[in-house]
């Protein structure tokens, strides 16, 4: 039976071997509580404490500033949500974002204006796919209020557009504004020098090769974050629960690799222009979604006028080949991507597929690939 190819590398990363063998050996041999304070629990926190290292090696911060969590998810909403915390009742502040945001963004945005604690300022998007900083520029000079919170990813998860972030975070920081960067997408891939300066940082074990359920909200300190949960009083109070060591080392294995991964991701984006070139040859008259020139080295997202993503990616799945139309975690809804509508507009939001390369794609899979959306696409919409 011929392998899969997956072209699907923004929703998840296939683990590491090296971090799964880790994750075994934490298993059988650090399984204590790393809160107890025992022979046993003083095993698994040594392993849980070696991963906040690694993590803030990687983000270029502290490992006292290094909050553990379930994921990026987690760590998107417990630092958008700190920002207003209280607002209720009171004259709401101002949260400045936009429609290109990962769900765990926009939906917080939308929760606290329903709420009553925040304001949302949405900006405009140019059509190569980025953020306007001249809207920025008016919104923070203009809104009444204060804005208490400015939010912006490092890199796209749809179309793979590296944002303006030092631009963004010096804007927002000589207005007063705390920022915060979702830069899961980032780390592993890009140079992560243009995200100094951010009030706080979002990373996922599973997007740099390391397992799901664990990642990290990296803060600067005297932040004032407040928990999303109450409970114990782990990760200085702001995350209760165990913290499983297992997780924890292969996050740590995934974040020291990561270190160079920008090296790696560089060489991939011949792979991906053999690939676009190829596949913008084909009947249909496709689109690129987003500036070509700004996007980061792996990802394509085309726009096929006439196709629904979604079926378009189901029948590339039959054809062996792994690739996605929106946000994973929006898979299953009807509804059309907000950052397609937001970069290229509605009539067309629903007709888009990503593919998106990792360091393990070859250029066998890229031919295999090529000749599974040809033949698909020969046939009618």
């Amino acid at each position: 039976m011929t392998a899969r190819v997956y072209l699907d590398w923004n929703a998840t990363t296939p683990p590491l071997p090296e971090a799964l063998d880790a994750m075994r050996d934490v298993a059988g041999r650090a399984w204590g509580n790393p809160s107890s304070i025992h022979a046993d629990g003083r095993a698994a926190s040594a392993v849980v404490e070696d991963a906040r290292a690694a993590v803030a090696r990687l983000t270029g911060g502290d490992a006292r500033d290094v909050l553990l969590t379930s994921g990026g998810t987690e760590a998107n909403n417990l630092a958008v949500r700190s920002a207003f915390e209280g607002g209720a009742g009171r004259t709401p502040r101002w949260l400045v974002t936009s429609r290109l945001e990962h769900p765990s963004v926009t939906r917080v945005a939308e929760a606290l204006e329903a709420e009553g604690r925040a304001r949302v300022r949405w900006l405009g998007v140019t059509a190569a796919g980025v953020i306007d900083l001249a809207d920025l520029a008016v919104a923070l000079q203009a809104t009444p209020g204060v804005v208490a919170l400015v939010t912006v990813q490092a890199v796209n998860h749809e179309t793979g557009i590296v944002q303006p972030v030092a631009e963004l975070i010096a804007q927002a920081q000589a207005a007063g504004a705390r920022v915060h960067v979702d830069a899961i997408q980032a780390w592993g891939k890009l140079p992560t020098t243009a995200l100094a300066g951010a009030d706080s940082l979002s990373l996922a074990a599973h997007k740099l090769r390391g397992p799901k359920g664990i990642g990290a909200l990296i803060a600067r300190p005297g932040l004032g974050l407040v928990p999303l949960l109450l409970g114990g009083a782990q990760e200085r109070g702001l995350r209760p629960g165990t913290v499983d060591a297992a997780l924890a080392v292969g996050l740590a294995v995934a974040a020291r690799r990561a270190l160079d991964g920008s090296v790696r991701y560089a060489r991939i984006a011949a792979l991906r222009d053999r690939l676009e070139s190829a596949l913008l040859a084909l009947p249909g008259a496709p689109q690129v979604a987003g500036a070509p020139a700004l996007r980061a080295p792996h990802v394509s997202t085309l726009v096929w006028p006439g196709w629904v993503g979604a079926e378009l990616v189901a029948a590339l799945d039959l054809e062996g080949v792994s690739v996605a139309s929106g946000a994973a975690c929006s898979a299953g809804t009807v509804d059309p991507s907000p950052v397609i509508a937001a970069v290229l507009g509605e009539a067309v939001a629903a007709s888009s597929v990503r593919v998106s390369l990792g360091e393990l794609t070859t250029e066998e899979e890229i031919a295999r690939a090529i000749a599974a959306f040809t033949r698909v696409l020969r046939r009618s919409p």
